[in-house]
């Protein structure tokens, strides 16, 4: 068997025996190395000295931890649940309705926002969530469903939406390695082919969010714990947030893109508007360490799995079998444009489920799609939604996924949703079944 696949097929076999993601992720790695014929102290160097940028990234969510636990200090989000809740004390049934919808209008925007307006990635869902899971349980939502609006929405905004992360994704990374090897083959693609090449595939992630909502996870579903029903019938009073503080926050907010954006550094933006909100008196001087705390705690799990995956990309890479698993899959294909189409999407949905991040997916693809691609005679817009789709296929649904981690953050916050069943699973059969549909219509008729 191909040692590519084999540490893919370990490592998702692993977690869905409910091993911890990260020991599931070291053991498929190993696995993986041995069979491809590297010794043990070569599978470990691989896995180290990938270690470094994982944690980099990992150091960058632990500051937007941070950033958000102290955005949370402002009260927006309890007078948010409170106004919420307040709407709720009416039986009426339309009533009711209205607050189901305007909470999933709420994550969709929130969602959208966070790659781009506001690029705290899923930073703040583990801030969102908690407050309202007590109206969400009152409502009998499902939370496969919110997982699924999170993780497609997520997905939506960086693979069409060209800022923030969507910068990144479609003009430093898919633009990038698609002139960089496409220069060889006479091609040249411009910064305003990226959204329209990502156009039906996002379409896809639109379709998977409306058949989770409206067909899936439409019925009520019950969650009931002591700190639930607690919480419910406790009366509160309603928060109060003070003008000047909406103006520190916005401000803090809006600093902190304009960091990102000119220095081109999420960590530093992120640390900006944290020491903004620090000495302007939203929390006092004193807290900062304890708020700093809070953030770290929260994204601490997020933060050790992206570094550990980092290392498994690395072994991945080492055991050389991603090239031959995808010049196998060339000759499979032969001169069938549709059939070539379907097998290059069902085999970057495979190595992304495995590198848990679209980003890294692209510079191993590319190389191989573009060229081959191209011999089947696909045009330069639908090679390009070829590798794009391909490489964000299995970014919503891989247990090592940030997206993944972060809607199981906010969403067992009171030990009600399981990762593997309620986060990727879910967000696995609806994100990336849409998307690998609607992305073999786009390189069929682009």
């Amino acid at each position: 068997m191909n040692a590519a696949v084999l540490t893919i097929l370990s490592m998702i076999v692993l977690c869905l025996l409910r091993i911890p993601v990260a020991i599931a992720l070291i053991s498929a790695a190993m696995l993986g190395a041995l069979h491809a014929g590297l010794s043990m102290n070569d599978a470990i160097g691989a896995f180290n000295d990938n270690l470094l940028v994982g944690a980099q990234v990992g150091l960058t969510y632990v500051m937007i931890g941070a950033f958000a636990v102290a955005l949370s200090r402002s009260g927006l989000l309890e007078l948010l649940a409170d106004a919420i809740s307040a709407r709720l004390g009416s039986d009426e049934q339309s009533t009711r309705k209205g607050v189901k919808w305007t909470l999933f209008g709420l994550f969709i925007v929130a969602s959208l926002m966070s790659q781009n307006l506001v690029p705290v990635h899923i930073a703040f869902i583990p801030i969102l969530l908690p407050p309202l899971l007590v109206v969400l349980d009152r409502l009998r939502i499902d939370r496969r469903a919110v997982a699924c609006i999170l993780a497609c929405s997520i997905s939506a905004s960086y693979l069409l939406l060209p800022t923030g992360f969507g910068a990144i994704f479609l003009n430093e990374i898919l633009l990038a390695n698609v002139n960089s090897v496409g220069a060889a083959h006479g091609l040249t693609a411009t910064a305003d082919m990226a959204p329209k090449a990502m156009a039906l595939p996002v379409l896809g992630l639109v379709a998977g969010l409306l058949v989770a909502v409206f067909i899936s996870y439409r019925r009520p579903r019950d969650y009931v714990t002591p700190s639930t029903t607690a919480a419910a019938a406790k009366p509160t009073s309603p928060a109060r947030l003070k003008p000047l503080q909406l103006v520190i926050t916005l401000g803090a907010l809006a600093v902190a893109l304009v960091f990102q954006l000119k220095f081109d550094s999420l960590l530093l933006g992120a640390m900006v508007g944290f020491l903004i909100l620090g000495v302007s008196g939203i929390f006092r001087w004193q807290e900062q360490d304890d708020v700093f705390t809070d953030g770290l705690r929260m994204m601490a799990q997020i933060a050790v799995i992206i570094t550990v995956a980092s290392g498994f990309a690395g072994v991945l890479t080492a055991t050389g079998e991603i090239e031959p698993l995808v010049a196998a899959s060339a000759e499979l294909i032969g001169g069938n444009m549709a059939l070539g189409a379907a097998v290059m999407l069902v085999v970057g949905l495979f190595i992304t489920i495995g590198f848990g991040d679209s980003f890294a997916s692209v510079p191993i693809l590319a190389p191989i799609y573009l060229p081959l691609a191209l011999t089947l005679g696909f045009d330069p817009l639908a090679a390009m939604a070829l590798l794009g789709a391909s490489a964000a296929l299995g970014d919503a649904g891989s247990p090592a996924s940030t997206i993944t981690l972060g809607a199981t953050a906010g969403l067992n916050a009171d030990g009600q949703h399981d990762h593997i069943r309620d986060s990727v699973i879910p967000t696995f059969l609806h994100c990336n079944i849409g998307m690998l549909v609607f992305a073999w219509i786009a390189a069929m008729v682009l």
